[in-house]
């Protein structure tokens, strides 16, 4: 395992609120992956935590960025009006991505963007916004629908990760892909339900993952 540097950082999130995130940066990294979590999930997410380990294992470096504050965390677990406000979230993600590009360790590299549940729409709208920086988008288990009509103006490669069970997802998935121009892909994880909790549905999704965050990403197909 290659030597990394970690680091906790405060990003702004362009409307005054303080983000804070976990980087980790292997040498030589040739990419950044940024985590956008939802539905009430943070950077402390088993799963995403479990993911970006496998990137970095392949030489990704990695943000998991918090998108609420911990006045609006507080909040949005007694009202859940935070994680759904996807402009909201995708302003920050936005914000995050040109901190990214500043940052001594990360500026220059390509970023990637991997959202789960609302954060999904998050990413995909982050990377309607920055198309030059964004080179690939992954959704694991991701409501891509509620990117609305930023869905069209993505340009990176987009790779769809939906359990085989998880049918209204997949099935909401299928209608985001079809709005789709970018290349793109779903990858259907059999008998895997919403969470990927089954045994070694969350290793296929960081194999996946890593497959299309490599450089070029793997886009075999729509």
């Amino acid at each position: 395992m290659a030597a990394e540097t970690t680091q906790t950082v405060t990003i702004e999130g362009g409307d005054g609120a303080l983000l804070t995130g976990d980087l980790a940066v292997p040498d030589g990294a040739n990419a950044t992956v940024l985590f956008a979590h939802g539905s009430g999930s943070s950077r402390f997410s088993p799963r995403n935590r479990a993911v970006a380990a496998a990137l970095r294992e392949e030489g990704l470096a990695t943000l998991l960025l918090d998108l609420l504050t911990g006045d609006e965390e507080h909040t949005d677990v007694a009202t859940a009006e935070h994680r759904f406000d996807i402009p909201l979230l995708g302003r920050r993600l936005v914000a995050a991505v040109d901190a990214l590009e500043a940052h001594e360790l990360t500026g220059g590299l390509p970023v990637g963007l991997f959202g789960a549940s609302t954060g999904a729409a998050a990413a995909l709208t982050a990377a309607a916004d920055r198309t030059r920086t964004v080179y690939a988008v992954v959704s694991r288990g991701g409501r891509p629908d509620l990117a609305g009509d930023a869905l069209p103006e993505v340009l990176a490669p987009v790779l769809l990760i939906v359990g085989g069970n998880d049918q209204e997802v997949l099935r909401l998935n299928e209608a985001a892909a079809a709005r789709l121009r970018a290349p793109h892909r779903i990858h259907v994880v059999p008998s895997a339900t919403h969470l990927f909790e089954e045994p070694g549905a969350l290793e296929e999704v960081a194999r996946e993952a890593s497959r299309w965050f490599a450089l070029p990403p793997t886009t075999d197909g729509e």
